[in-house]
């Protein structure tokens, strides 16, 4: 694959000093690691290896990879092992996708509370669904779910959303059997919003009353817990946006479908189209979905500080996992199947489409190759 004429990567070499020099002590640490890993990777800085070929001794030296999860090259490789290890836990049933958006004035004290308000999100995402599911009402099943953290809109802006993949069915609430949705309809979204909506604002408040919560700027008085209910007041009030996809054609589909979100970065470099002293020029989705082909995608401007800005804006805290699963209680991995549910006399945790236990990687071939070390002249290149 040849490599994109512009990459995240030259922008930040070329403007990140600059950027992190003007922006002194309003830096995350993780954001400076961050810069750093995207600036070196695939650079003598990182070292790298040589390939030599054995007939006319011709070298090639391919330097290393940062592995850094915000990075946009380096998303590909790891995209490609975590579908490999999903493939086998795909059932044969439609899936659905749902996706749980946070409101605007939700957002904006998330972007300071990352850890908290994102994992409150996955939590009160994960207990609407397994709930409304296990309704006799409703479907009267406990269901598997794997959810995928995107905190971005199609500009590069802060719009944090939770795209969650479900099996159309679930093990009946005794264990018995597949106890399958109706063709073409998983769970009212009206019933799921409302609950969710409930669900999240409990856990919001609970977190303020436990000060997990830090405010800043004219978010300041919210620190105050009768400013935070009437900022929260209008909230209790609107309808939460949750709305679910028609099915997918079939496992082979949600593969693909999974590739496009489980480690896609805020912008990849193949939307970059140009940087100038103008500005950086993306691409981005507009978010007419009636639009199709090239005409969907529009560009827009922005000056380089801001574009930077937006790119960090959507680093995660250290540690933070931004794909969760959801179990089907009670059967192991290969029981929970419509063709096979037997109970268990001791319940285990089991997995709907993933695991929540790591899995080791498929092996990868061979090549005999020797470690490259950069010699003076490429690190001072890299440099």
């Amino acid at each position: 694959m040849s490599r994109p004429a512009l990459e995240v990567a030259d922008i930040f070499r070329d403007h990140g000093p600059a950027w992190r020099r003007a922006n002194a002590g309003h830096v995350s640490l993780d954001q400076m690691k961050v810069m750093s890993a995207i600036e070196r990777c695939r650079t003598a800085a990182l070292g790298g290896h040589v390939a030599r070929c054995e007939e006319c001794a011709h070298e090639h030296i391919a330097y290393n990879s940062c592995r850094n999860r915000h990075c946009p090259k380096c998303q590909g490789g790891a995209a490609r092992d975590w579908l490999a290890a999903r493939e086998a836990e795909l059932l044969p049933v439609p899936y659905y996708h749902v996706v749980f958006t946070l409101p605007a004035a939700v957002a904006d004290i998330a972007y300071h509370n990352k850890a908290v308000i994102y994992g409150i999100l996955f939590k009160a995402a994960a207990e609407t669904l397994t709930t409304i599911a296990r309704d006799p009402k409703h479907l009267g099943a406990h269901i598997g779910i794997t959810a995928v953290l995107h905190s971005w809109g199609s500009a590069l802006t802060h719009h944090p959303h939770l795209h969650v993949i479900v099996p159309g069915g679930g093990i009946s609430l005794d264990g018995e059997r597949w106890v399958a949705c109706r063709p073409g309809f998983f769970l009212p979204v009206r019933v799921l919003s409302r609950l969710f909506r409930r669900l999240f604002l409990e856990a919001l408040v609970a977190a303020h009353a436990a000060g997990r919560l830090k405010f800043f700027s004219h978010h300041a008085p919210l620190a105050d817990a009768q400013a935070f209910a009437a900022y929260l007041a209008p909230l209790r009030k609107v309808e939460w946006v949750v709305y679910s996809k028609r099915p997918f054609g079939g496992p082979q589909a949600v593969l693909a479908y999974l590739a496009r979100y489980t480690h896609r970065v805020a912008i990849s470099n193949s939307r970059l189209v140009s940087a100038d002293e103008t500005g950086v020029t993306p691409g981005f989705n507009p978010g007419d979905y009636r639009i199709q082909g090239a005409d969907r995608f529009k560009t827009m401007t922005l000056p380089t500080h801001e574009f930077i800005r937006r790119f960090l804006m959507h680093v995660l805290p250290s540690g933070f996992h931004r794909i969760r699963h959801e179990a089907c209680p009670g059967l192991d991995p290969g029981d929970c199947s419509p063709t096979a549910a037997v109970p268990r006399t001791s319940p285990a945790p089991a997995r709907c489409l993933a695991s929540s236990r790591r899995r080791p990687s498929p092996p990868r071939a061979r090549t005999t190759m020797r470690p490259y070390s950069p010699g003076p002249v490429q690190a001072a290149a890299a440099a």
